[in-house]
């Protein structure tokens, strides 16, 4: 798949306990964005943060080390971003979903760059 120029990077912001039958809620975010065939999903997992309640989450407290802030990036054609996010809608999630306009100046897989 070619992606350069103008692309759609959306943002969803979960904590790392939240899960959708059974299992972590991001990795159904990450299965949903490949089966839908987008250009690549990455996970992390932040140390520390807070939403819209206010509470901050830390893994420096080992009592409170539950609840960590997760971010899914999801990078593709703005066309692609936005007809993916029927797929979210129905995860009920309890977070944050952003959306910015960003170029990509590089995308390649191993397989490509070797050849």
């Amino acid at each position: 798949m070619a992606l350069e120029g103008r692309a759609l990077c959306m943002t969803i912001y979960v904590e790392d306990t939240d899960t959708w039958h059974h299992k972590p809620l991001f990795t159904e975010i990450v299965h949903r964005a490949h089966a839908f065939g987008l250009a690549g999903a990455t996970v992390f997992r932040g140390a520390e943060g807070f939403g819209a309640t206010s509470i901050v989450h830390t893994a420096r407290l080992l009592s409170m080390a539950d609840d960590l802030p997760t971010a899914i990036v999801i990078v593709d054609e703005e066309d692609r971003i936005r007809s993916f996010v029927p797929q979210l809608e129905e995860l009920s999630i309890s977070g944050l979903i952003t959306l910015h306009r960003v170029e990509v100046i590089h995308y390649r897989g191993r397989e490509e760059a070797s050849t």
